[in-house]
């Protein structure tokens, strides 16, 4: 009896020290948002924050640090011609960090493509952003959208997360 006791409260005290760890860890895990060489501040920040959380939640993985750079074309141009041999202008490059289930990665978004990208769609600004926003999220998931279908399904899950910004804020729909 004065066994068990002792390697139960050796476990329960293992338990409490693995469990503060984690809790370390998870207060370092964060999704951040900046901006370099234009002024551009994205509204709604902890809306979109918890949106994107949620997005990953649903797909069983646990958000790790995403940081996102709203940039303009010229300086994602040159981000495209240096780290991808790409010499064309996009509206998005992420940089994929994700290790087991917990997402992380950089996601670099061009303004400038948006605002166009939005004009050429027909649709408002902010939902044009709000869809590249969670497109870099699902290039961490591990969506891709190089052939025609995998680019079908990239729009499909773009579409159900834009769906679920509507329920998740139904007073600030977009779209």
């Amino acid at each position: 009896m004065r066994k068990y006791r002792k390697d139960f409260k050796e476990r329960v005290c293992e338990f409490a020290i693995n469990y503060q760890k984690i809790n370390q860890v998870q207060k370092y895990m964060s999704i951040r948002f900046a901006s370099q060489d234009i002024d551009f501040e994205l509204q709604k920040a902890e809306k979109v924050k918890n949106w994107i959380s949620r997005v990953i939640q649903l797909r069983g993985k646990r958000v790790g640090n995403i940081s996102y750079l709203f940039c303009d074309d010229e300086h994602l141009l040159g981000v495209n011609q240096q780290y991808l041999n790409h010499d064309t202008y996009t509206d998005i490059i992420t940089f994929d960090y994700v290790a087991a289930d917990l997402i992380s990665g950089d996601i670099m978004i061009s303004v400038d493509r948006v605002g166009e990208n939005a004009k050429n769609f027909g649709v408002p600004f902010e939902q044009e952003l709000y869809r590249v926003i969670i497109h870099g999220v699902l290039h961490l998931l591990g969506q891709g959208d190089k052939t025609d279908p995998e680019a079908a399904e990239m729009r499909r899950q773009e579409e159900e997360a834009l769906s679920l910004w509507n329920t998740m804020f139904p007073v600030e729909q977009i779209g």
